[in-house]
């Protein structure tokens, strides 16, 4: 029997369960829990029309699919492994920033995200997929383990088994903490949804606006000057003069053009009330909302007078520490848990932050602080930087101390 199919279908392993989980399935057995939130509607409200919400998830995650990951066996690291070329190279149609930018992205949308490893039984996966979380569905186990995922595509399905006694499966749920739900994870856009909403229609709102030429719609006081014709028009009326409106008088086109009126008609001009003021700037507000639920610095997504840290680099190092490594870091345990083993013992995946530029003020003032330590040895400074021992590097010369 084959690594995968070992660590996915073992048996051997003690059967102990914790003594809450059987009573957290809320389902049938064998029936699938479906996600308390529609995923499409975060995908579309959210991602695809609010350039908030785009601009925070882009930015977190480009930036952690930019940073690159290393292989450790122990202290050591490797240049050269199966594990290496499988992430840089992941599927036939991928690159390893690509994948990881889907991960990353599926899991700040729907606060779920799902890896499958595909391979031969008898060996490591040699491809690795990131799945649509509205294509995947969970079917509890009677343990508080998951029975299967369920993946469905136009009527189709297929189960991927999870093994009851460890939890391994061919499929890698990564979820967000969701305080409502045993199995599914909460997206940061779920509690920012009113403030999306808010954003959406402030949006529409000022569309609107500008359609009728900047200004808010008025009114057409109909007061007739001879006193045989009739004070209230006609249904027929009604209908033409507003389908000579919308036709002559409204849209970007037509900003601007003279109103001719006849017959008793008058125009009188609407101007925008404090109350409808305020919701123009509360557009910002909501900006500012949204960018807090993602930890992404308002300044970095545009919002005006957004001054929360001092220049655009401490904005850029709060993005990183708030944002970006808090969600490498989960990503990286998650991996490390699932797909390692599977490559042998020892191993271990871990990201590399000295590439990144945005955190090269802060190395240097490590380096710094290094470098004036006399107490310290070579070779506990280049730990301290994540470097390797080099030889004759444990002496500490007493008398620089």
């Amino acid at each position: 029997m084959g690594i995968i199919r070992n660590l996915f279908n073992s048996n051997k392993i003690e059967n102990k369960h914790s003594k809450t989980a059987p009573i957290t399935v809320q389902v049938g057995n064998n029936q699938p829990s479906f996600t308390p939130r529609r995923y499409d509607k975060f995908a579309e409200e959210g991602f695809q029309k609010n350039v908030i919400v785009y601009r925070c998830i882009k930015l977190i995650a480009q930036n952690a699919a930019s940073i690159p990951w290393a292989v450790y066996d122990g202290q050591n690291r490797l240049h050269e492994h199966p594990l290496i070329s499988l992430l840089q190279k992941p599927n036939p149609t991928q690159s390893k920033a690509e994948l990881f930018e889907a991960i990353y992205s599926y899991y700040l949308i729907s606060g779920n995200s799902y890896l499958e490893a595909v391979g031969p039984a008898d060996s490591p996966p040699h491809e690795l997929w990131s799945l649509r979380p509205d294509h995947i569905s969970i079917i509890p186990g009677t343990n508080g383990i998951a029975q299967a995922y369920r993946y469905s595509v136009n009527g189709k399905e297929v189960d991927f088994k999870v093994n009851q006694l460890n939890g391994h499966s061919e499929i890698l749920h990564m979820k967000a903490f969701n305080p409502l739900s045993d199995w599914y994870g909460m997206s940061p856009m779920e509690a920012a949804a009113f403030s999306v909403d808010q954003h959406n229609d402030a949006s529409i709102w000022n569309k609107s606006l500008l359609e009728t030429s900047g200004r808010p719609s008025g009114a057409l006081v109909y007061n007739p000057t001879n006193s045989e014709m009739s004070t209230v028009l006609t249904e027929e009326q009604r209908l033409a003069l507003r389908e000579e409106l919308e036709a002559h008088y409204t849209g970007i086109n037509n900003s601007g053009r003279p109103l001719v009126l006849e017959g008793g008609l008058d125009w009188k001009e609407m101007a925008l009330s404090p109350k409808d003021m305020d919701f123009i700037s509360g557009k910002d507000v909501s900006a500012r909302e949204i960018a807090l639920a993602f930890n992404v610095p308002a300044q970095l997504v545009g919002v005006n007078g957004s001054l929360t840290y001092a220049n655009f680099e401490q904005a850029r190092l709060a993005l990183y520490d708030d944002a970006v490594i808090p969600l490498l870091s989960h990503i990286r345990d998650e991996l490390n848990n699932w797909l390692i083993p599977i490559f042998g013992e020892g191993l271990r995946l871990d990201f590399d932050l000295d590439k990144v530029e945005a955190l090269s003020v802060r190395r240097d003032k490590i380096w710094n602080r290094l470098q004036s330590a006399n107490f310290m040895t070579v070779n506990e400074k280049r730990a301290e930087l994540g470097l390797s021992p080099i030889e004759n590097g444990d002496s500490l010369d007493v008398n620089r101390i």
